[in-house]
Parts: C-alpha cells; sequence; structure tokens
C-alpha cells in the first residue's frame, strides 16, 4: 500500500496573509462616512485575517498557524521599511507599534482559542463567531488604546460600536463559512 505524499503548501498561506496585512496597511488611510464618521476601510478587511489563521489551524496545526502570524508580521514591517525608505519619509515606531501590537495580541488570541475549540468540541457556529468577535474587539482595542490613543474624544465611543456593528455583520457570514470548512485532508 502506497501512502500519499503530503504536499505542504503553508506558505502560500502565510503568503496570503502577508499580502492581507499589507492591503490593510495600504487602505487604512482611506476612509467611509456613516452617521458623521469617518472609519477606515479595512475594518473590512480585518475580519479576513481570521478565516485565513483558523483556515491554517484546521488544515495544518497550531505551529504553523502561529508561523504565519510571525511571519506575516516580519513581511509587513519590512514592507513599511521599504515604502518609507522609497518615499523617503521617516519612520515614527509610534505610528506602527498599535497595529502590530493589535494583530499579534488578537491572532494568537484568535488561534489559541480556536485550537481550544477544535480539540475540545465540535465547533459549533455560535463560539465560531464569538472567537471571531473577541479578535476583532481586541483588535480594535488595542489599535485604539495604542496607535490612535483616542479614548478620551467625544466621537470615540460611537466610531468604536459603529465598528464593532460593521464587523458583526461581516464576521456573521465569516463563521458560516468557517463552519462550512471541513477538518484537515480527512475529509473531501
Amino acid at each position: 500500500m502506497k501512502k500519499d505524499a503530503i504536499y505542504n503548501d503553508s506558505w502560500i498561506f502565510i503568503m496570503l496573509l502577508s499580502t492581507l496585512l499589507i492591503l490593510i496597511e495600504s487602505v487604512k488611510v482611506y476612509t467611509f462616512s456613516i452617521f458623521n464618521i469617518n472609519l477606515s476601510y479595512s475594518i473590512i478587511l480585518i475580519p479576513l485575517i481570521y478565516l485565513i489563521l483558523n483556515y491554517m489551524l484546521k488544515k495544518y496545526d497550531f505551529k504553523k498557524a502561529l508561523a504565519a502570524i510571525c511571519l506575516s508580521a516580519v513581511a509587513v514591517i519590512l514592507f513599511i521599511f521599504i515604502m518609507s525608505f522609497t518615499l523617503n519619509q521617516s519612520i515614527s515606531f509610534k505610528l506602527y507599534s498599535g497595529e502590530l501590537c493589535a494583530y499579534l495580541l488578537s491572532s494568537m488570541l484568535n488561534v489559541i482559542i480556536y485550537n481550544y475549540l477544535m480539540k475540545n468540541t465540535k465547533l459549533p457556529w455560535s463560539l465560531i463567531f464569538i472567537n471571531y468577535l473577541c479578535s476583532c474587539t481586541v483588535f480594535h482595542m488595542f489599535y485604539t488604546l495604542i496607535y490612535l490613543d483616542s479614548v478620551t474624544t467625544p466621537l470615540f465611543w460611537k466610531e468604536y460600536f459603529i465598528t464593532i456593528i460593521i464587523e458583526v455583520i461581516i464576521v456573521l457570514f465569516l463563521s458560516i463559512i468557517d463552519k462550512i470548512i471541513k477538518r484537515g485532508r480527512d475529509y473531501k
């Protein structure tokens, strides 16, 4: 009996995650307005990070998902340095520390909780939804506290809750997609 060779294509997902993070970094300056609040288009893309990480966790393992988080963070830092050098701009670590901290913490939280859910439950849709929502909330909490430092502004809470409401709608669809995705190579 010949055993099928398993092709490790995890690097594709790491590249996809890195590209998504670079896209989020690139579109964060473009905004749209809801209820006279300007929100970045990047809020639409942030939940996709967790879908990609959860897919990697299902298909491979915890170590590959952690490697993807670390390598994609390094890719974004390199992108920022290269673009700053190319555009002859000074690099301020404070500008990017909030995003990086928010990404690392929320992604680690997402992967840890999702891994626990995979091993100890049958991945009910409601817990997947709560995991996505929790990760998005943690991302925005750390992003606004560290990068924007704007908790005291009058529009902060309105902007925060509108962002979370938009992401609830996005996360609703992503958690359904996540539930449909089968685990590993055993399912066809």
